[in-house]
């Protein structure tokens, strides 16, 4: 069985010529940067990927995520974690509970709870569970958000432009977290961006839509 995230043949458009088109193969922990400027399709392309292209768009293609075809399956059925630009964050639960949002139903309150732990723990974040989301720093907040979205366990990752809102020194600490951490649990990475040092530090290959 093909590892990773295949987009075979993907072409999107909208009541005319194609948008995008796009035909790669993101091995686990591989990372694929789809560059340019607003409005050419990056975040249609995510859409596509994650189930939730608006009727008005047309696409063609296939979406394999190890091995398995999700082209069509129900959003929540696809095993994909996305990040975008705001962190998203849950304002009424604490950091804990919206880490414990993530989990896979099922199992103790403890273990639930041990989970939570090990995940703000490794991520400098120990002792935040009971913390209210609104009185954490920018960067304590991406930390949460990512750790909630690998708690779903999902096969493969999304990026949408999620480091945009941070300042440069931010930006870089939270980025390499990020590549590391999808690294280590070998997930293929697709990443849009219009910031060509975003896409340096992918490392990998990049496409440029607009050209």
């Amino acid at each position: 069985m093909d590892k990773g995230l295949s987009l075979r043949d993907v072409t999107i458009s909208k009541g005319g010529p194609p948008l995008l088109s796009v035909n790669h193969n993101i091995g686990p922990g591989e990372v694929l940067t789809v560059m340019g400027p607003s409005g050419v399709g990056k975040s249609t392309l995510l859409a596509f990927i994650t189930g939730t292209l608006a009727p008005d768009f047309q696409a063609m293609g296939e979406v394999l995520l190890d091995g398995h075809d999700i082209t069509h399956a129900a959003p929540h059925q696809r095993r994909v974690g996305i990040l975008f630009q705001d962190d998203l964050l849950f304002p009424h639960l604490s950091v804990g509970a919206n880490l414990a949002f993530g989990l896979q139903p099922g199992g103790t309150t403890e273990a639930r709870r041990d989970k939570v732990n090990e995940a703000l723990a490794e991520v400098g974040l120990t002792g935040f569970a009971d913390r209210d989301p609104a009185t954490l720093s920018g960067g304590q907040k991406a930390r949460v958000a990512l750790m909630r979205m690998l708690l779903s366990e999902p096969c493969g990752l999304l990026l949408d432009e999620p480091f945009s809102r941070l300042d440069a020194t931010l930006r870089a600490q939270v980025r390499d977290m990020v590549f590391d951490r999808a690294k280590a649990r070998s997930l293929p990475v697709l990443m849009v961006t219009h910031d060509a040092d975003d896409a340096r530090a992918a490392g990998g290959a990049i496409i440029t839509l607009g050209d």
